[in-house]
């Protein structure tokens, strides 16, 4: 994932988990708010392991989002890994990724599907 779209700012993620509705699977928690621009934020804590495998779940979320990239809507993300991510395979978060914008509404396609169902 380009580092444009990176969410880097301490204040930027609190304004998303202040402001920001949440939406959760087994593996990962994603908090999205309104905003302009695409922007997407990582959250691992030392509960998931040492900065090796902290490391390694980040570069695997990244991975996981940059697909669905040209799909979401505008905002602000911030995807926070739980413990269990540490184990979880790759095709695993890549369906809990999709599953949780689904989820939040936030998908194009999602909202060109809903605007057909309510004419």
């Amino acid at each position: 994932m380009e580092k444009r779209y990176r969410l880097k700012k301490n204040g930027a993620f609190t304004y998303v988990y202040r402001r920001g509705k949440n939406a959760s699977s087994r593996d990962l928690v994603m908090l999205y708010a309104k905003g302009k621009g695409i922007k997407v934020g990582f959250s691992v804590s030392k509960k998931v392991g040492k900065a090796v495998i902290r490391n390694k779940v980040k570069r695997r979320l990244r991975e996981c989002f940059r697909p669905c990239l040209g799909d979401v809507k505008t905002g602000l993300y911030v995807i926070v890994a739980r413990p269990s991510a540490a184990e979880a395979a790759f095709d695993v978060l890549q369906k809990d990724v999709r599953y949780l914008l689904k989820k939040q509404g936030v998908l194009k396609e999602e909202a060109a599907r809903e605007g057909n169902r309510a004419r």
